[in-house]
């Protein structure tokens, strides 16, 4: 009790003394940010980055700062360069807010590195969550109508890995796998998210370890069930074909579009016939193993009713594949299989939505070496994804496409190329940040990303790199012994 009395006389007598200033400044600050991502203008996908969104998510987590450099927002920005540049260490992200400060003609902070990695840990995990979610949930609540599919909403859900640096409190919280020796590899996080089908932006993101009890893809599905809404659609492969989460997803008024699993026994002589190769059929429920699964499915109906459609891609010089779908989407008239199996070839997306993450922004192998902060540098990368992924559907809009005919790589090294003017704009006039703008979104819109569904690449490289060493089979330290050992010899 005298700890929170204390903390809020500190702080409460200082954002009382200073409220107006740190408003002032902090609304500055907050408009700087949005014009890094062309978020102001006034213009159709220009709130997605919002004033409120920040200020809201600032209040909401209760966070208090005193007057200085690294202030929640800068803090913000500063982690979000140090995420899209291709240098991604700390100090190189001190050295562009000094490089920033100096051309705005204020005083240059320290490059030490501790001010920023301290301003890091005292953010909430949760205010970067926020700031992801609002901004992935404002872009697909801005998708076009024509962007849609048959009027309704499609959510596309995958997951991954990501390994991170090997410290003792990241191997306490997301362990190796079991299969590599201890020195070896390194701590190994799950990753679920889901992904808007018409504009790509990340809705939700679910992270777990590698393995263990509700560890999967199907148990962080189950953390993540609420940001459906009645109406939508989920489409994912097949290892989601399991009866606990597509029931727990009709009974939300969400339907699935998802690949039969191998392992459920697959007869079209049975049930209401629709069609060839076409039937509605209807699954018993299956006890749980243990009693927190038992649990969970008691509260489920006793069976589910499913439309099973088969059907046969032929494609020329090659054999016939055979596609089997599961949904709930039960008009045949509405919703021919024909028609589900183009919308299930989009699941797609979802793999390379998941590699542009990884690669493009480099997410594969994260920096920080805490659990709390391994878990904040994924939600900003979450947010740069969001808000690129912001310009490409503002230039899809402009011309008339899609936003996934646009290329995201071009995107972030265009948005690259123009952030030494976007970062200069303050002080222009209206119409003069607009040309800027509409040049920035003319060079986006020129790389288009076509429709390749039968090319394929060897997954080989030409040339060896020139650098090889010797994979460390054991701890660091221990060859470090066997080294100095050797040279005593």
């Amino acid at each position: 009790m005298l700890r929170w009395v204390y903390h809020n006389f500190i702080f409460g007598k200082e954002a009382f003394a200073m409220g107006s200033l740190n408003h002032s400044r902090c609304r500055d600050q907050i408009s700087f940010l949005r014009r890094q991502f062309m978020q102001d203008g006034g213009l159709p996908f220009t709130e997605i980055l919002s004033q409120e969104s920040i200020s809201s998510a600032i209040s909401q987590n209760e966070i208090c700062w005193k007057e200085r450099v690294y202030s929640p927002v800068v803090t913000l920005w500063v982690f979000l360069g140090q995420i899209l540049s291709t240098d991604q260490s700390c100090a190189a992200a001190v050295a562009r807010l000094i490089a920033h400060r100096i051309s705005r003609q204020e005083s240059p902070c320290s490059s030490e590195t501790s001010a920023y990695c301290q301003a890091r840990k005292r953010l909430p995990e949760k205010f970067f969550s926020d700031v992801a979610r609002r901004a992935g949930r404002a872009l697909d609540c801005c998708a076009k109508a024509e962007w849609l599919w048959h009027g309704r909403r499609v959510y596309l859900y995958d997951g991954t890995t990501v390994t991170m640096p090997d410290t003792a409190a990241n191997q306490a919280e997301y362990p190796q796998p079991s299969y590599q020796r201890p020195g070896l590899g390194r701590p190994m996080a799950r990753v679920c998210a889901i992904f808007s089908l018409s504009c790509g932006a990340v809705v939700d993101m679910a992270v777990g370890g590698y393995s263990g009890k509700g560890q999967s893809e199907l148990g962080l599905l189950r953390r993540l069930m609420d940001v459906f809404r009645p109406g939508d659609i989920m489409v994912a492969d097949r290892l989601m074909c399991s009866w606990v989460e597509l029931t727990a997803l009709q009974c939300r008024g969400v339907d699935f579009v998802v690949r039969h699993a191998v392992t459920r026994k697959l007869d079209f002589r049975r049930g209401q016939r629709l069609g060839k190769d076409d039937q509605i059929v209807s699954w018993p429920k299956r006890y749980g193993r243990t009693k927190a699964d038992a649990d969970y499915r008691k509260n489920l109906p006793d069976s589910l009713r499913v439309r099973v459609c088969r059907i046969r891609i032929a494609r020329p010089g090659f054999r016939d594949k055979v596609l089997v779908i599961a949904t709930t989407l039960f008009d045949p008239i509405e919703y021919p299989k024909e028609e589900l199996a183009s919308l299930y070839r989009q699941r797609w997306n979802v793999e390379l939505d998941i590699r542009t993450i990884k690669q493009t922004l480099q997410m594969d192998q994260l920096r920080c070496k805490t659990p709390d902060l391994v878990r904040k540098e994924m939600w900003i990368h979450v947010l740069a994804y969001n808000l690129i992924r912001t310009i490409m559907a503002r230039a899809a809009d402009k011309h008339g496409i899609e936003p996934r005919t646009v290329s995201f790589k071009a995107t972030l090294q265009t948005l690259k190329a123009f952030q030494p003017m976007l970062a200069n704009m303050g002080r222009c006039s209206y119409e003069v940040r607009q040309q800027i703008y509409e040049q920035v979104i003319e060079s986006i819109a020129v790389h288009r990303v076509g429709d390749r569904p039968d090319r394929f690449e060897p997954r080989k490289i030409k040339q060896p790199h020139r650098k090889h060493h010797d994979y460390l089979h054991v701890h660091r330290h221990e060859a470090k012994r066997q080294i100095l050992a050797g040279l005593r010899k």
